[in-house]
């Protein structure tokens, strides 16, 4: 019997994936130990991570280093398969979806800071679905809706004027 061996050979592409996955691996976990005043209410340090990836690679690698952030820092947290782990998958796919319709937009306008805000609220609202559909099958949840909402936009302004400040200062790769 022979035996047949498949080799797969990793990419400079996926070496840097790899690194930046990493990183914003390391802000979820960390941002996880940040005491919050609400519950489901976070800065979103990763987005940081994504936006950078997204403007400088592409909307292809900043799904890549979305999803291994959601699955791999689920599992660092131990919340893979909890619903903690179905809404953060929600929030981050109807983000990564917006982003990648609204990365076309004239880049004059359309900066850093707008598509953090552009994702923010889709982060929210994915998830604010999810949670209607599955957790919290009353029209309540809805109720929520101005906190979220403002927390997007301040936390979705501070990403993306982070985000903008470090794509001028990280050397071009």
């Amino acid at each position: 019997m022979t035996r047949s061996t498949i080799e797969i050979t990793p990419t400079r592409d996926d070496g840097r994936i790899a690194r930046l996955a990493t990183a914003a691996i390391v802000l979820s976990v960390a941002e996880a130990a940040i005491p919050l005043p609400l519950p489901g209410v976070k800065p979103g340090l990763a987005n940081i991570v994504i936006l950078i990836v997204l403007l400088r690679w592409g909307w292809r690698d900043a799904v890549w280093v979305a999803l291994l952030r959601v699955f791999a820092g689920s599992l660092l947290l131990g919340q893979f398969l909890a619903p903690g782990f179905f809404m953060s998958l929600a929030g981050s796919v109807t983000s990564l979806a917006v982003l990648g319709l609204v990365v076309h937009l004239p880049p004059r306008w359309f900066g850093p800071v707008t598509l953090s805000l552009f994702a923010a609220f889709a982060h929210i609202g994915g998830q604010l679905l999810l949670a209607r559909a599955w957790l919290v099958p009353h029209d309540g949840v809805f109720y929520l809706v101005p906190v979220f909402a403002l927390a997007a936009t301040v936390f979705g302004l501070v990403n993306g004027l982070v985000a903008g400040r470090m794509l001028r200062e990280l050397p071009v790769a």
